[in-house]
């Protein structure tokens, strides 16, 4: 294929594609609800995993995702309360857009990087324990480190956190899954997931999600 029939072929392409962001997420939002009709899921998951599909394209989470019922009306109120959020990343920070609430991610402090060289443990878990003093009643989402969300749940069982909300949703071969299923059964109210999988951009839906909920409950009815 020469130069000119690649370029024609693509200008082609691109013709039929919807061109503008109002339609993409349109289109993509009716797409999702034709899938998910399938799934007949509860009211409290729905919304969340509508978020988090449209973030990744991955129709699993509508099966793995775990809500507590709880959960988006402890969210709600601590986004009122102006209670921060705490990320385990960078990344998972900057994708956190809907909440208006202070978000914090210390991983790359210095006290940080020297505490988790001393302590041979990752730069994620301490920086758990040096944001311990300011999860109480506070939203951490962990989105990438297994052992982060390990910490936090070991803070909490010391009775040294008490967060609002641990959205927990790392991703990884090793304690990921593990760390997910120790969440579900700690008695902290969670939104998590089966398996594997998991993410920076699925925590930082998740939480979008959330606060999107606290703006308009009845998303829980609508979806």
């Amino acid at each position: 294929m020469s130069k000119e029939e690649l370029s024609r072929k693509i200008r082609e392409l691109a013709a039929n594609q919807p061109a503008s962001g109002r339609e993409i997420e349109l289109r993509s939002s009716r797409i999702i609800d034709e899938q998910l009709a399938h799934m007949e899921l509860d009211r409290t998951v729905l919304p969340i995993a509508r978020r988090i599909i449209h973030a990744t394209a991955d129709f699993s989470f509508g099966q793995s995702l775990r809500v507590d019922p709880g959960a988006a009306e402890r969210a709600a109120e601590a986004m009122a309360a102006g209670r921060p959020i705490i990320c385990d990343v960078r990344m998972l920070q900057a994708g956190i857009t809907k909440t208006g609430c202070e978000v914090l991610c210390a991983i790359d402090n210095p006290q940080v990087v020297e505490m988790a060289d001393s302590k041979g443990t990752t730069r994620a878990a301490a920086a758990m324990n040096a944001l311990a003093d300011r999860m109480d009643g506070a939203i951490v989402a962990i989105g990438n480190a297994p052992t982060a969300l390990w910490r936090v749940l070991q803070l909490a069982a010391d009775g040294r956190a008490a967060p609002a909300v641990v959205v927990g949703l790392p991703v990884g071969l090793v304690g990921a899954a593990e760390s997910k299923q120790a969440l579900i059964e700690s008695g902290l109210c969670y939104v998590s997931n089966v398996g594997p999988r998991g993410g920076s951009p699925v925590a930082a839906a998740a939480v979008n999600a959330l606060a999107m909920l606290a703006r308009n409950p009845a998303m829980t009815d609508t979806g």
